[in-house]
């Protein structure tokens, strides 16, 4: 763990990963960027944290005083601890970011840009995980396509019936 009091506005916090990822990557933006405020670090163990040991958590972030956590924890976890940490969490910003500490730390590759600029990271990051990554792709992945394919549905429907002015 890593621990700064920052004094001046945009003072990140690193929340997430796996044992030591949040402490790379404040290394490896501290090389990137010298003088990038960081208040702190933390890597959560992996499952539930009991209730004293979040409340310790908790201290530790609003005693670094960050105006910025980034969150780099999976989907939806992170999106979980976000709101339940709203309003407990003294930041005036807590962002998701996913897998993107592992990213900017060099633990893991991104996909090619061409990938990336065509909206199939997530088909990269399966290949390259299948066994951590097939469950969670093979349910959500149909979802968001029955989800857009009925939004795009929808859409030609609501724009044949709305009346030209």
């Amino acid at each position: 763990m890593h621990k700064h009091t920052c004094s001046f506005a945009f003072c990140q916090y690193y929340y997430g990963g796996a044992p030591g990822l949040a402490e790379r990557l404040r290394e490896r933006l501290a090389e990137r960027f010298p003088g990038l405020p960081v208040a702190g670090t933390f890597s959560p163990p992996f499952g539930a944290v009991p209730d004293d040991e979040d409340a310790a958590t908790v201290r530790m972030i609003n005693e670094a005083r960050p105006d910025i956590v980034w969150v780099g924890l999976s989907t939806p976890k992170q999106e979980y601890w976000m709101a339940g940490h709203v309003g407990r969490i003294d930041a005036p910003v807590l962002i998701g970011v996913g897998a993107a500490f592992d990213f900017l730390a060099g633990t893991k590759r991104q996909a090619p840009l061409w990938m990336q600029r065509n909206g199939l990271e997530w088909l990269f990051r399966l290949l390259s995980e299948p066994r951590r990554l097939w469950r969670r792709y093979g349910k959500i992945v149909p979802q968001f396509m029955i989800g857009a394919s009925l939004q795009l549905l929808r859409g030609k429907n609501a724009s044949e019936t709305t009346p030209k002015i």
